[in-house]
C-alpha cells in the first residue's frame, strides 16, 4: 500500500492556478496536485519535464482539508475575500540594452506590444488560509521524498515565490490517510482552527467540480489532464 504525506499549508497569502492567463491570474480556493507537486519537486531540485516522476503520481490520492480561525461560537470565520494585486509588466526597461529589450513584452511580429511593451496584469491570492493536504506517493519515493521536504534543494512556496510558508510544510508520513488526518486534526486543534470544508479525488456527496490540474509534464511545454474532485463544506 502506497503511504501518505501530511503537508501543512498555512501562510499569509497562497495562490493555486490551474486555468491562468498572462493578464489574468486565477486561483483556485484550494490547492491543486499541480501545485503540490510543484513543491515535491522543487524540494527534490527536479527541475525540467519530469515525466516518468509525475506518471508515478498522476492516479494516486489527494486529499485536502480547509481549516480557518475559530468565531465566538467555535465555527469556522468566514474565509477572507481574495487579495487582487495590481502588475505592470515590461514598464521601465532600457530596449538599447540586449538582456533589458528581452524582458519587454512583443507581439507575435517582435515587435513592443502597445503601450510601449507595458502590459497591466491582475494577480489573485488567497489571504490568511490553512489547508492540510493528504497526498499519496509511491512507496518506492518515500524516503527521498520525506529527506527532500526536510532539506528542500531549492526554495519552497505556496503557489508562487511570493507566497511564504509560516509553518512546516512536511508534517510527516503515514500508512494510511486515516491516520494522517487523524495527525492534522491534532494540529489543527493545537492552532485553535477548525474545518471549513474538505476537497476528496472523485466523485462522492458535495459539489462535484472538475479541474485541469494533473501534471503530464513540467519545464517550458507543461501539460496536464482533468480530475473530478468533490467539495463538502462542513455544517
Amino acid at each position: 500500500m502506497n503511504p501518505y504525506l501530511l503537508l501543512w499549508l498555512e501562510g499569509p497569502l497562497q495562490s493555486w492556478g490551474h486555468d491562468s492567463r498572462f493578464g489574468r491570474r486565477e486561483t483556485l480556493p484550494f490547492p491543486t496536485k499541480s501545485g503540490v507537486m510543484g513543491i515535491l519537486c522543487a524540494a527534490l531540485g527536479a527541475g525540467g519535464e519530469q515525466t516518468s516522476l509525475l506518471e508515478e503520481f498522476a492516479d494516486l490520492d489527494m486529499q485536502v482539508y480547509a481549516y480557518g480561525r475559530r468565531n465566538t461560537k467555535g465555527e469556522a470565520a468566514p474565509r477572507e475575500p481574495q487579495l487582487r494585486d495590481f502588475h505592470m509588466v515590461g514598464s521601465g526597461y532600457d530596449d538599447t540594452d540586449l538582456w533589458q529589450s528581452l524582458l519587454i513584452p512583443k507581439t507575435s511580429e517582435g515587435k513592443k506590444a502597445v503601450g510601449g511593451g507595458a502590459k497591466m496584469t491582475f494577480r489573485y491570492y488567497l489571504q490568511d488560509c490553512t489547508f492540510a493536504v493528504l497526498f499519496q506517493i509511491p512507496a518506492g519515493q518515500c524516503d527521498a521524498v520525506a529527506h527532500a521536504l526536510q532539506h528542500p534543494v531549492w526554495t519552497l512556496y505556496l503557489g508562487r515565490k511570493n507566497c511564504i510558508p509560516t509553518e512546516l510544510i512536511f508534517q510527516g508520513v503515514y500508512q494510511t490517510s486515516e491516520q494522517a488526518k487523524e495527525s492534522a486534526e491534532k494540529l489543527a486543534q493545537a492552532k485553535q482552527k477548525c474545518l471549513a470544508y474538505t476537497i476528496t479525488q472523485g466523485t462522492g456527496h458535495g459539489e462535484i467540480i472538475t479541474v485541469n490540474d494533473v501534471p503530464i509534464q513540467f519545464g517550458a511545454q507543461k501539460r496536464y489532464r482533468d480530475r473530478q474532485v468533490t467539495i463538502l463544506a462542513e455544517d
